[in-house]
């Protein structure tokens, strides 16, 4: 009996570094990228060094690739 296993490429999505100091330990490595919770999608600013959370604002409803007609209205 052969064995075949099936890979896939992992996703990978790049954060975009963003100017500014994080708040809480004052480090400038602060990145943006979509994240998913359970509110759903949602594109945050965080701090790379001790990830607290600059700024989290409501994204598209089916993330990063996707965008729906009424994501544009």
């Amino acid at each position: 009996m052969t064995s075949t296993s099936v890979t896939s490429q992992a996703l990978i999505l790049e954060r975009e570094a963003v100017d500014g100091i994080c708040p809480a330990c004052s480090s400038k490595a602060l990145a943006r990228y979509p994240v998913h919770s359970e509110g759903g999608w949602f594109d945050v600013v965080k701090c790379q060094a001790c990830l607290h959370s600059v700024s989290r604002a409501p994204a598209s409803r089916l993330g990063p690739a996707l965008r729906l007609l009424s994501d544009t209205l």
